[in-house]
């Protein structure tokens, strides 16, 4: 599928989330079976507003374009561990994004079923994946070139 239809997909889920605003917390509540959502609705409602906003800023078309493979050629080797830092989880104004301590972030919906089919679970597929949200502790593998040795 080619990019402008990835971008027509993006705008268009970004669209319905806004209309749907008021309803979300519900929704996310009982999708992802966790009451606090619908007990702060009030709190929810805001964050939910600050991640759609976030969302709108690229990572709707980045799942799109490359998370469901829409650009087949996009994954790049990666190294690297989880810090927990929390600036992958854009840039920490994810709804579900958890803070137990100081500058230790964690996903509120990390064990549920659904989490596989977010960005979230692919992260990080590409060097513009770790360069957007600055990730500390991931990098992209340069791979050596090979040389063959021609034998005397």
């Amino acid at each position: 599928m080619k990019k402008h239809h990835a971008e027509k997909l993006a705008l268009s889920l970004v669209f319905i989330f806004k209309c749907l605003m008021p309803l979300l917390p519900v929704v996310i509540a009982l999708l992802f079976w966790k009451k606090e959502y619908l007990f702060n609705y009030k709190n929810t409602l805001a964050k939910m507003k600050i991640h759609v906003s976030a969302i709108s800023r690229g990572p709707v078309q980045h799942y799109f374009e490359n998370i469901l493979r829409f650009n087949k050629d996009v994954s790049e080797p990666i190294q690297g561990y989880c810090s927990q830092c929390g600036n992958c989880c854009l840039n920490r104004q994810c709804v579900f994004l958890e803070q137990p301590g100081a500058d230790k972030y964690l996903c509120g919906i990390y064990s549920s079923p659904l989490r596989k089919f977010s960005n979230c679970s692919s992260f990080p597929i590409n060097g513009n994946d770790i360069e957007r949200y600055q990730c500390p502790t991931f990098q992209v593998i340069t791979p050596y070139p090979v040389l063959l040795l021609k034998q005397a």
